[in-house]
């Protein structure tokens, strides 16, 4: 089968949907699969194969929010063989370019819908119009659309008005267990707690002022604990300022950029990682969690992410409620304060990982997916030239 997936960055980007079609690319050619990703070149690289995916970079002129537009990404999805085009949301250009190929070559979509794409800030009239016109085309043309949790569908303000319900299903996101993976480490006296976003506008919705808070309150109690961020972009000052504003700078460390060969030490060198996402209709699934997870690591999280229904199950770490600041303290206090506890919920949370989210558990899903639509678009082609 060949695959094209239609995306905004791809691998060595760091970020969520980033690395989801990275491992999902990368497993697929191992099922058998023929994998090519056409995106923006950010970072500058040029085209190249990486484990057997073809990826096609193109320059982009600018950046609209999150969006590289790049004016060749349409010529280049023309010229590409495929035999089904997947795409994802929330990337405006990508994702229509994708779908309008689709329907000109009369390929099967495949969307992946992450998030509703918020309308605030800056470009609040460009999403407004974008939202009601071009994103409802885009989920008009999919023949199916993704949700990584099962939740989602009803979070998100657009997916919940869709009539065709049988044409939205949910696939979770995965995690390379083998990449991500416990190593042991010599205890330190001083606790860390590990916290790892894209610092941007677009990523506000990661909960980091509400852990800086929460973190204040963990502070007034206990001083053997440090907060690691992780992660860069133009929201890092700000951060830093809040930081310094509530007289905890001391105490937190702002690690900027981390590569990704970095990530498994940076999880195994923490106690406790936390995500405490505040928006439902952005928060698609929290593929961080997961990697943490794989590391042995008890986890905090809000209700609203992906994991958390599963996570609350196998007691692999706690699950606080969106904007109670309250609640995440105290649930960072249960676990800074109970070691056997913590360490418990950490085998349990790499039992989840390897048992429910590995990436070759999610490709197989995603090529029964594949196989499943292009059956469909065989025999309605082919009823098509009868008549």
């Amino acid at each position: 089968m060949k695959i094209l997936h239609v995306v905004n960055r791809y691998y060595p980007f760091i970020g969520g949907t980033e690395n989801y079609v990275y491992n999902l690319s990368r497993e697929l050619v191992k099922l058998g699969h023929e994998v090519t990703v056409v995106c923006a070149a950010e970072p500058k690289r040029n085209s190249e194969t990486i484990e057997g995916v073809r990826v096609v970079r193109l320059n982009y002129a600018f950046k609209i929010a999150n969006t590289n537009v790049a004016f060749f990404l349409p010529f280049e999805i023309m010229r590409t063989d495929f035999d089904v085009l997947h795409t994802y949301i929330p990337h405006p250009w990508s994702a229509d370019w994708a779908a309008w190929i689709a329907c000109i070559k009369n390929k099967p979509l495949v969307l992946t819908y992450n998030n509703d794409i918020p309308e605030k800030g800056k470009y609040q009239i460009l999403t407004w119009i974008y939202n009601r016109l071009f994103l409802r085309i885009i989920l008009r043309i999919a023949r199916i659309i993704i949700c990584t949790q099962e939740k989602y569908a009803e979070y998100s303000k657009l997916l919940r008005q869709i009539k065709e319900r049988d044409k939205i299903i949910a696939i979770p996101c995965g995690v390379d267990v083998e990449q991500f993976f416990p190593i042991k480490r010599n205890m330190t006296q001083t606790k860390r707690i590990f916290f790892l976003s894209v610092l941007d506008e677009f990523h506000r919705y990661k909960g980091l002022d509400y852990l800086l808070e929460a973190f204040s309150q963990v502070l007034n109690k206990r001083k053997d604990v440090s907060l690691f961020i992780g992660g860069e972009g133009v929201l890092k000052e700000e951060y830093e300022n809040k930081a310094r504003k509530r007289g905890i700078s001391d105490y937190v460390v702002f690690l900027g950029c981390i590569p990704a060969s970095d990530l498994n030490r940076y999880f195994n060198e923490c106690d406790i990682f936390v995500l405490p996402s505040i928006s439902s209709d952005q928060e698609g699934f929290g593929i961080v969690l997961l990697e943490a997870m794989a590391c042995a690591k008890p986890v905090i999280t809000t209700s609203i992410v992906g994991p958390a229904e599963q996570i609350r199950q196998w007691d692999a770490g706690l699950i606080a409620e969106p904007r109670n600041v309250d609640a995440l303290a105290a649930a960072l206090m249960q676990l800074l304060g109970d070691h056997n506890r913590a360490q418990a919920m950490g085998q349990r949370a790499r039992q989840l990982a390897e048992q429910k989210y590995g990436w070759r558990s999610v490709a197989q899903q995603m090529e029964t997916l594949y196989t499943e639509v292009l059956r469909e678009y065989s025999v309605k082609f082919s009823s098509l030239k009868q008549k």
